[in-house]
């Protein structure tokens, strides 16, 4: 494997880059709490069966066992842009197109987000949230999404694809048809509401009250 980035190596362009495909099962997708509210996204590449370099705990979290031995030829860890990126139709999507991590009501999302467009592509999901500063939440890619590895004239490099063959356009239109949590809120705010019981003083004619006379 070659080892190095793109911006390492001049006159290089994203245009002319391949990708080559991996073994999804050696490589995990992580969410790590940071702060009270923030998430950062890393991937781990198990290379050699053993040790391993994450472990599934029973609560669900996965536990980043390489931090306790010498993981060199063993582990790969991919932290940054430097080292994953998006990839639509066969090419590198553009600069302005970021990964990002949003957490909501029911998990967290793995989310393509171009700033100057308002519809986001979900890229990978999880079903929890709970935070933990020692263990990570593992995301699942959607369907349509793998991994993939970043090659330059048949070599490989250290850096690896959130990958899809529709092109960016084609996957914000199906996004964009997917009705949003908030849209699913507002619609059943929207709907109408059953009747109230009637009031006990509710009715036809006036109401019979008792008249009591006045004494001085």
């Amino acid at each position: 494997m070659l080892v190095g980035s793109s911006s390492a190596l001049p006159g290089w362009t994203r245009s002319l880059f391949d990708s080559k495909p991996l073994k999804q099962d050696q490589f995990a997708i992580l969410a790590h709490a940071v702060g009270h509210n923030r998430w950062k996204l890393l991937v781990l590449e198990q290379i050699k069966a053993r040790p391993l370099c994450w472990k599934e705990q029973a609560d669900g979290l996965v536990e980043p066992s390489l931090n306790s031995f010498d993981f060199t030829g063993i582990c790969s860890r991919y932290l940054d842009s430097n080292g994953y990126s998006l990839r639509t139709a066969g090419d590198d999507t553009k600069k302005s197109v970021r990964l990002r991590l949003r957490q909501r009501r029911n998990g967290l999302e793995l989310q393509a987000l171009d700033p100057n467009r308002s519809t986001a592509v979900v890229v990978a999901k999880a079903r929890q949230t709970r935070r933990n500063k020692d263990a990570f939440v593992r995301l699942k890619l959607e369907p349509g999404w793998q991994l993939e590895r970043r090659a330059y004239q048949g070599r490989t490099l250290s850096h690896v694809y959130f990958a899809n063959s529709e092109s960016l356009n084609q996957l914000r239109a199906k996004a964009s048809k997917r009705p949003s949590h908030s849209f699913r809120m507002s619609t059943m705010a929207k709907l109408p509401r059953a009747p109230r019981p009637p009031s006990l003083y509710a009715g036809k004619g006036p109401i019979q009250l008792e008249v009591i006379p006045f004494r001085p």
